[in-house]
């Protein structure tokens, strides 16, 4: 690079990175809210919800990190216009490609870092959330769950033991469960015990009886007798043998593209997992295309006096509308394999327009040598007959009065 490309460089790298943790920090603080319940409701400590906020920041990070560039890369044009320093650079002979050039450098290094967050960050962070889901839902009953109290952790879900022992035991164990409209089920139990493994975590008791009303009061209800039975805290069913069933966001990008087909989440979703693989691809490809639109609406050398208002807020627009539209054609191949194209049609076409109208602008200031000494000697030309002819003229006058 030259010196003034890596004066561009250096002053559009460090805005991102402000951009980004600025836009980072907001994300993390909307994800703290909502995750809020789990140290007020469900007995965790401030570090649980930290690590929960931060392990679900990259899934956001990859949308965001696009935005931050353009918003920076729009910035860094528009002082460089208000400074005159595109026009000076201009007027030295030099293209639009001495600006393009190190815009272009931090939008490969974005998009690497985007491919890095979306094939292995994201999946990473994802299973670590879900690991530490499962320690939440196993001290759900062990911290929240008051001996002699009725408990309420969530809408439908009521808890009550008699005592806990001291290796953590429950004695005289109630659940009632209404979350299933259709189905309305009661656990009763002697006694209770909370394991953990990577496939959640369940709740074994022993020595009781299930009641079970599948309707209204005038349904009768089922007694089931146990001497032991396995509940699944998530979602109360029976406890389901084998790995953990992962979602497609979850997966890194050799269990996307060959998958267990024997999987559930493979049979039922199998859409999911091709939306998510190119959703990986095609998300990359933003960064390029949001720095080479900057370039070709604002990159263009204008005086002080020209509104560049109206560019920048059009250009910002057309990027949030190109990524909006992005995300919604990534729904519609979850259902429609023959949508893949589009989603790597739409950041392309930005990226060509774009592209197009740079090289236009450039040759449009390029002039030619020959040119300019032929203007320049007609410019001339048609100056000495001016002045000839403003010299011949008072003597015509003179002679005339005469």
């Amino acid at each position: 690079m030259t010196i003034f490309s890596r004066y561009v460089f250096r002053q559009t790298s460090g805005a991102l990175l402000l951009v980004l943790l600025s836009l980072t920090g907001i994300v993390w603080i909307s994800l703290a809210l909502r995750e809020l319940n789990v140290v007020t409701s469900q007995g965790q400590g401030a570090l649980t919800l930290i690590k929960m906020t931060t392990l679900g920041l990259p899934s956001f990070v990859a949308v965001i990190t696009p935005f931050a560039l353009l918003i920076t890369a729009i910035h860094t044009l528009n002082r460089l216009n208000s400074d005159s320093e595109i026009i000076v650079l201009t007027a030295s002979g030099a293209t639009a490609w001495t600006i393009t050039k190190p815009l272009v450098a931090l939008g490969m290094i974005v998009v690497v870092f985007i491919s890095f967050v979306n094939h292995y960050a994201m999946p990473w962070s994802l299973r670590l959330l879900r690991d530490i889901v499962v320690e939440v839902r196993t001290d759900l009953l062990t911290q929240v769950i008051q001996p002699g109290r009725f408990t309420s952790p969530e809408a439908g879900l009521t808890f009550h033991i008699r005592e806990r022992g001291s290796d953590g035991t429950l004695y005289g164990l109630v659940m009632h469960d209404l979350r299933d409209q259709k189905q309305a089920q009661s656990y009763l139990a002697d006694k209770g015990v909370l394991v953990k493994d990577d496939s959640g975590a369940y709740l074994f008791m022993m020595d009781g009886h299930i009641l079970r009303r599948a309707g209204g009061i005038t349904v009768p209800t089922q007694i089931i007798a146990f001497d032991k039975y396995a509940v699944d805290l998530d979602r109360l069913e029976e406890r389901a043998s084998g790995p953990p069933d992962l979602k497609a966001r979850e997966r890194y990008f050799t269990e996307l593209v060959y998958p267990n087909p024997k999987e559930a989440s493979y049979k039922t979703e199998l859409g999911r997992f091709r939306s998510e693989l190119h959703e990986r691809f095609s998300g990359a490809l933003y960064p390029l295309a949001f720095v080479l639109m900057a370039i070709a609406v604002i990159g263009q050398a204008q005086s002080t006096r020209q509104n560049r208002n109206m560019r920048m807020g059009l250009c910002f627009l057309a990027g949030v509308g190109i990524r909006l539209t992005g995300l919604a054609v990534n729904n519609i191949v979850t259902l429609h394999a023959g949508a893949v194209p589009v989603l790597y049609i739409i950041p392309l076409t930005a990226i060509g327009i774009s592209l197009f109208l740079i090289v236009r602008g450039a040759r449009a200031r390029r002039t030619n040598p020959r040119l300019e000494r032929i203007a320049d000697a007609l410019a001339a030309f048609v100056a000495g007959l001016k002045q000839r002819f403003s010299r011949g003229q008072p003597a015509a006058v003179g002679r005339a009065g005469g």
